[in-house]
């Protein structure tokens, strides 16, 4: 799926490393530099390709999504907001499903930096009665970095609901993420302090995790390392075969290639008060891992 986005015919160049491309009914920004490859839907302003120089993608981007208007994409890096989970209608928010405005880009030799915009219209405000202005920047190179600022007078929840791309979920462990979460299939509280391997459907709300997280692949012997900033949680999903099977956007065993670790403001709303933005912001990055002693 990934080296597909690249192979799509160049609708527009718009410098020396960044083009804009159309899948199914979605314009992209692709980025094809020499230190990074990059995928960015228009619509959600919604990364779904991160690649650096040499190294297999770190996002994961299901081969079965629809790629049509309002649709969400499934994998990448959704933009959860001004809600998160089935708190309204859409669920998740309707940020993730509205074209934003492509406002500014910028390259260098280590990279590009990638700026999109989203403000109220009738249709926001139908769903949610605020008026908002969103900025999310990207700086893709060997390392990525977002940041998600809301100007308004409002709280909300949010969440980048980021898909990580690994070998086999079976060689897959989890560090950083704390030890009480809410655990949402069995809507109980859970105290436990140990890395995560996931062997079942999981949905977890972690309201005391650490800094970052570590996820430890040792099937392609790389650790994707993700700092939270401006964030009260770090969530945990993945849905399993079962559920893997019933989702129309997501191959049967597509569980068994990704986990989502997601920095997420939940159980402490993002609030946005005159000009005093609210954020929410990750940087990624990987490493090898060392040999076990």
């Amino acid at each position: 799926m990934h080296d597909k986005l690249f192979a799509l015919p160049v609708i527009k160049q718009l410098s020396a490393y960044i083009s804009q491309r159309q899948l199914g009914e979605l314009p992209l920004i692709i980025i094809s530099h020499p230190k990074v490859r990059g995928a960015v839907s228009i619509q959600g302003a919604h990364l779904i390709d991160w690649q650096p120089c040499g190294q297999k993608p770190c996002i994961w981007l299901s081969s079965e999504s629809a790629f049509k208007t309002g649709t969400a994409i499934r994998g990448g890096i959704p933009i959860c907001w001004p809600w998160f989970g089935p708190a309204g209608s859409p669920s998740h928010g309707f940020a993730r499903i509205l074209p934003w405005q492509f406002t500014a880009h910028n390259e260098h030799e280590d990279g590009v930096i990638l700026t999109f915009t989203l403000t109220d219209t009738e249709y926001t405000r139908k769903l949610w009665p605020h008026e908002f202005t969103l900025i999310l920047r990207m700086k893709l190179g060997e390392t990525c970095e977002i940041e998600l600022e809301s100007y308004g007078d409002f709280e909300t929840t949010a969440a980048m609901h980021t898909y990580l791309n690994i070998s086999d979920i079976h060689k897959t462990t989890i560090y950083g993420l704390g030890g009480h979460y809410l655990d949402k299939i069995s809507d109980k509280e859970v105290y436990a302090n140990s890395p995560l391997k996931i062997n079942s459907h999981t949905d977890r709300i972690y309201s005391e995790s650490e800094e970052y997280s570590l996820i430890r692949d040792d099937g392609w012997s790389r650790t994707i390392e993700i700092h939270h900033y401006h964030n009260s949680d770090v969530v945990c999903w993945n849905p399993w075969a079962e559920l893997s099977c019933s989702m129309q956007d997501m191959p049967n065993n597509g569980y068994k290639q990704m986990v989502c670790v997601e920095t997420a403001s939940i159980n402490k709303p993002m609030k946005s008060e005159n000009q005093n933005p609210s954020r929410l912001s990750l940087v990624m990055m990987t490493r090898d891992n060392k040999p076990q002693d």
